[in-house]
C-alpha cells in the first residue's frame, strides 16, 4: 500500500455530482482526493475524501486552498445545468459557469502552471445536428449551457498557448450510473415505470429520443487514463459512438418490471442525434468500453426499486 504522504494529491469540482463520486472511487486508493462542494447539505460522503466546502467565485478563498494543498491535477466537474439550477443562478448560470472555471484557470496560472487541469466539456458544443463527429468538428453556440462551455474552452486554449500549460478538454457524451441525479432523463423513466406513470413515459416516447449513451463508469476510467498519461489533449472525446433510442429503453424497462403499459405507436419525425467518435480515446489512451447503457439502466432499476 502507498503511504498517505508519498500519495499525489487531486482536486475534484463538483465531488458528489456522479462523476465526482464515480472518480473518488477509483482513485482514492492510490492518491489523496480533495473533494469540492458548494454546500454541507449533501448526502453519501465517501469515505477517505477529504471534503471542502467552497465559493468557486471567491478567488481569494480558492487560491488560498489551492496554494495550501498543492495537488498536482485538477478535476472540474462542477457547473449549473440550466434545466435546475439553483435559484439564486436561475438566470445567471452562464455568468456562475463562466467565472467558476475560469477562477480555477487563472488559480494554476498564478500558483502553479505544472497543475494538469482537465475540464469536463459536454457534447452539447456540437449543437443540434445529425451524424458523426470528431474533436475536428465545428462546435456550435445554440443556447447559453453550450456558450458557457465554447467560451470556457477557448479561454482554457488560449492560456495554455500562452503559458505553456498541461490542459485538456474532455468531451463527454450522455452517460448514466446509480449516481445520475434524479432529475434527469433515465432514473425519470425508472421511476415512472416503477411508479406506472403513463403520462411522462407517453411524453417521453413521444418524443422519439435517440443519442449516445454510455455507462458513467466507463467514462470515467477514461478520464482517470488521461490524467495518468504524461499528455494533455486540446480536445478529445469520451463516448460510445453507438446510436440508443430511449423508446428502446421504455420498452426494455416495462418489460423488466412486468408492465403490460400500451404504447400508442406512430409514425416519428426524424430525429436529430449526435455520435461521438471515440477513436482518438481508444488509440492515444488505450481505452476500452466495458459496459453499456443498459447496464446502468439495470443498476438505477434495482437501486430505486430497493
Amino acid at each position: 500500500m502507498i503511504k498517505k504522504k508519498n500519495r499525489v494529491k487531486i482536486i475534484i469540482t463538483g465531488a458528489l455530482g456522479q462523476d465526482g463520486v464515480i472518480i473518488s472511487k477509483l482513485l482514492n486508493k492510490k492518491f489523496i482526493i480533495y473533494g469540492f462542494i458548494k454546500n454541507k447539505k449533501y448526502k453519501n460522503k465517501l469515505k477517505n475524501v477529504i471534503y471542502k466546502r467552497i465559493n468557486l467565485l471567491n478567488k481569494f478563498e480558492l487560491n488560498k486552498l489551492i496554494f495550501k494543498i498543492k495537488p498536482s491535477a485538477i478535476i472540474h466537474f462542477a457547473s449549473n445545468n440550466p434545466s435546475f439550477a439553483d435559484k439564486i443562478y436561475k438566470n445567471k448560470f452562464y455568468d456562475y459557469n463562466y467565472n467558476i472555471s475560469k477562477n480555477l484557470i487563472d488559480s494554476i496560472i498564478l500558483l502553479n502552471k505544472k497543475i494538469k487541469f482537465i475540464f469536463a466539456n459536454s457534447s452539447q458544443i456540437f449543437g443540434a445536428k445529425s451524424g458523426i463527429v470528431n474533436e475536428k468538428s465545428k462546435f456550435i453556440r445554440n443556447n447559453y449551457y453550450s456558450k458557457f462551455r465554447i467560451d470556457i474552452y477557448k479561454y482554457l486554449i488560449r492560456q495554455k498557448k500562452k503559458y505553456n500549460l498541461k490542459f485538456s478538454n474532455i468531451i463527454l457524451f450522455n452517460h448514466d450510473s446509480i449516481y445520475r441525479n434524479k432529475k434527469f432523463l433515465i432514473p425519470r423513466l425508472v421511476l415512472a415505470v416503477l411508479n406506472n406513470n403513463k403520462k411522462f413515459i407517453m411524453k417521453i416516447y413521444n418524443e422519439n429520443i435517440m443519442a449516445d449513451f454510455s455507462h458513467a463508469e466507463d467514462i470515467n476510467k477514461g478520464i482517470i487514463l488521461l490524467l495518468k498519461k504524461k499528455i494533455s489533449l486540446d480536445n478529445i472525446i469520451l463516448s460510445s459512438n453507438k446510436l440508443t433510442k430511449i423508446n428502446d429503453i421504455i420498452l426494455y424497462l416495462l418489460k423488466k418490471n412486468n408492465n403490460k403499459m400500451n404504447l400508442i405507436k406512430k409514425n416519428f419525425k426524424k430525429k436529430f442525434f449526435i455520435l461521438g467518435d471515440n477513436k482518438l480515446a481508444k488509440n492515444i489512451l488505450n481505452w476500452k468500453i466495458k459496459k453499456n447503457i443498459y447496464d446502468a439502466v439495470d443498476e438505477i432499476y434495482n437501486s430505486l426499486k430497493s
